[in-house]
């Protein structure tokens, strides 16, 4: 059900609710636009609906704004790239929360994608959306892009700038900005991602590569493998700034790889490990600036060696709930209570593998970490 509760403009007493000839329709009861085609881009909904209240190109060098859903059909394919598109605008007025829904494939290279409220001339915001715990207060709607569950094709996002989407509608409503529930095998790359509401949301699905992303002044998480996500990547991303964890994979994820990233000034954490998350790795990453660095909680059989934690509240931790978990060969650096360097639980030291980690003060001279009641072997 798309949540449509209002228009920025209001429809033509001429629209046509279905183009039936074509592989793009347009439904006026809904406000959605529904694709078919095995290829399309902006131009050729444009030329096919020909209502600029739906679908207006404001500009020759290719802006446009977008006043409706859009629907893409398993086996239909939307390219929005540098052929015909510099910016596309989804229209907002802090009622409206039209979502791309993606159940085939979408292509997005070399573009900017963003709300926008026409009344205002300026950026959806939706500064009231909060989650506190298991509580939540919802926010004003902004639009959203989802990849659905049973996608038959891939969401590729590369070299654009991804912003000002999505808001807090209730634990599982879907409606977190850039979100997930299918397209196995798609890629995130190079892109800016800043002031969603979560910048990345992800569930159930496999084979995901995000690398080289800057992800940054997110309203919640940075990036957010969540319940059965597996087999991805997350590499050489930039990740700070966000208002809750910077990286963060939640309830049964695994074959999880962690590397090379920068995170940094988040509002929580830098990196966890959290609910059942196995056979994942977490390495060269360089995490500072955090309340608490690296977190290991309820999880198994994973490897967390070679990072560098800065400046944090604390370095590694490892919950009770934790086992046969291996930390080695991290150094942790001007940690704020040298006792919480690497910080194990009871019984977390005899359940989990701890080598060859240091601690280092701010010379660079390493302190003896069993001085710091630390077991380190």
């Amino acid at each position: 059900m798309l949540l449509l509760m209002s228009a920025v403009y209001p429809s033509s007493s001429t629209e046509v609710t279905e183009l039936s000839s074509t592989c793009i329709t347009y439904d006026a009861d809904e406000n959605s636009i529904t694709i078919t085609c095995n290829q399309a881009n902006l131009t050729d909904i444009d030329n096919e609906i020909r209502n600029p209240n739906i679908l207006h190109k404001e500009s020759t060098d290719g802006i446009w704004l977008l006043n409706a859903a859009m629907v893409i059909e398993q086996g239909a394919t939307l390219y929005v790239n540098s052929t015909d598109t510099l910016w596309l605008k989804i229209a907002a007025d802090g009622e409206t929360a039209y979502p791309i829904l993606v159940s085939g494939s979408l292509k997005i290279d070399s573009v900017k994608i963003t709300s926008w409220n026409p009344e205002t001339n300026n950026y959806a915001l939706t500064d009231d959306s909060d989650r506190n715990g298991r509580d939540v207060t919802i926010g004003t709607p902004r639009p959203y892009l989802t990849t659905e569950h049973g996608a038959t094709g891939t969401t590729d996002i590369t070299n654009s700038e991804i912003a000002y989407l999505g808001y807090e509608g209730g634990y599982g409503a879907g409606r977190t900005g850039l979100r997930y529930e299918g397209g196995d095998g798609s890629i995130i790359k190079g892109n800016n991602i800043h002031n969603m509401w979560f910048a990345l949301y992800t569930r159930g699905v496999g084979g995901l590569v995000v690398e080289d992303n800057h992800v940054h002044n997110n309203g919640h998480y940075g990036l957010d493998p969540h319940t059965g996500t597996h087999d991805m990547i997350i590499r050489n991303n930039t990740v700070h700034d966000n208002g809750s964890t910077g990286i963060i994979c939640s309830l049964d994820c695994y074959n999880i790889t962690i590397e090379n990233n920068k995170v940094y000034n988040n509002t929580k954490w830098g990196i966890m490990f959290s609910r059942n998350m196995s056979d994942s790795v977490a390495r060269y990453n360089i995490v500072s600036n955090e309340l608490r660095g690296i977190i290991v909680s309820d999880s198994h059989n994973n490897e967390i060696y070679n990072n560098t934690v800065l400046n944090s509240g604390s370095g590694i931790e490892i919950s009770e709930d934790s086992y046969d978990n291996t930390i080695y060969g991290n150094i942790m650096r001007e940690i704020q209570n040298p006792s919480y360097a690497l910080l194990t639980e009871e019984g977390a030291a005899e359940q989990n593998k701890l080598n060859s980690n240091k601690l280092m003060d701010t010379d660079g001279q390493e302190i003896d970490l069993d001085k710091q009641g630390i077991e380190n072997d």
